[in-house]
Parts: structure tokens; sequence; C-alpha cells
């Protein structure tokens, strides 16, 4: 059994296991962008939509490369969007999520030089869990919990995450890392 996690897990991954039965999360990896007793708001960070940064959100498209896609970041508030980027000085941020990781201001395009960003990514809507929410999910082994990195929050690759972190994890669920895309090819 996996131990229940105390105190805030901002700044990890949550890396879903067989165990979740929540179809909007199935083979995701999510980003805790902030938590407390109230509750959870993170962004799945592998889920690209196949909608350009540039059409779909042009205001922002100065912060991303030009065929950087928008990606959904949760089943919350679909039509809300949110960027995450990398700051040279986490202090420009609204937010940080975790090290030099934040939140683009609302008037990002107004207020930021896209140069104080080194990387962003976009993403249409979040997650979010009520209090104690996560924690039960955790109690029940749907999740798997490790320590966010950078590069997590920007690869180039989001379909692979989910298996990268899960062998970075190690431990008896990183063989599923090792399962075909479609287990019916085998």
């Amino acid at each position: 059994m996996l131990p229940r996690m105390r105190g805030s897990l901002q700044g990890r991954l949550l890396i879903a296991t067989p165990a979740l039965g929540d179809p909007n999360f199935v083979g995701s990896v999510v980003l805790i962008a902030e938590h407390d007793e109230h509750g959870a708001m993170g962004l799945v960070l592998n889920r690209p939509l196949g909608v350009r940064v540039a059409d779909a959100v042009p205001m922002l498209s100065g912060f991303v490369g030009e065929a950087e896609q928008v990606h959904s970041g949760g089943p919350v508030q679909p039509d809300a969007v949110m960027a995450l980027g990398d700051f040279v000085d986490g202090n420009r941020s609204a937010s940080i999520a975790f090290g030099s990781v934040g939140f683009l201001p609302a008037d990002a395009e107004e207020s930021l030089d896209p140069a104080t960003v080194l990387r962003a990514r976009v993403f249409a809507g979040y997650s979010g869990w009520g209090a104690g929410q996560l924690e039960d999910e955790l109690d029940e082994e749907a999740w798997i919990v490790i320590p966010a990195q950078t590069d997590d929050c920007f690869t180039e690759h989001p379909a692979n995450l989910w298996k990268q972190a899960l062998r970075r994890h190690g431990g008896p669920l990183a063989v599923f890392a090792l399962q075909p895309d479609d287990p019916s090819l085998n």
C-alpha cells in the first residue's frame, strides 16, 4: 500500500495508476500547482489538443514556439486558459508552482517581456480536488507521487511522459511503463 501523503503536494507530479477509475485521468501525469487544506489544483501535462496556440490564443503565441499546441489541463472549466512558464525571475510569475515554474499573469501579453520566460505551455482547463478529495484518491492508490522536474512541464513528447515518470519512480508499478500502447499488438 502506498503511504498517505502528509502536507502539501505542490510541485509534485501525480502519475495515474491502473486503480484510478476516473476516465478524465487515465494515463495522465498531473502537476500539482497548489495544494492546501481547502483542496488542490493542477494541470494534466500529457494531453495536447491538436490546436496551435497561435490559432486558439494568439495573444500568448509570443511566449511559445510556432507549432506549440494547447494542452488540456483537466476537466474543470475547459474554456479557461492558463499558461505555465519557466521564468528567468520567478517574481515575474503570477504564482510559482515549484522552482522557476509558475503561471503567466492574466495580462502577460501586456505586462511580460517574452524574454523573461524561457519556455511556456498553454492549457485549456485545469484539474481540481476539493478538501480531502486528493488525499482519499491517494489512499485508494489511484496516484503515484514523485517530485516534478521542469522538463516534465514542457516535454516535447507529452505522449511518453506517463511511461517516463513511471520509470523514474521505479518500484513494482514501473512495469506498466513497459506495456505497449496497444496490448493487442503483442
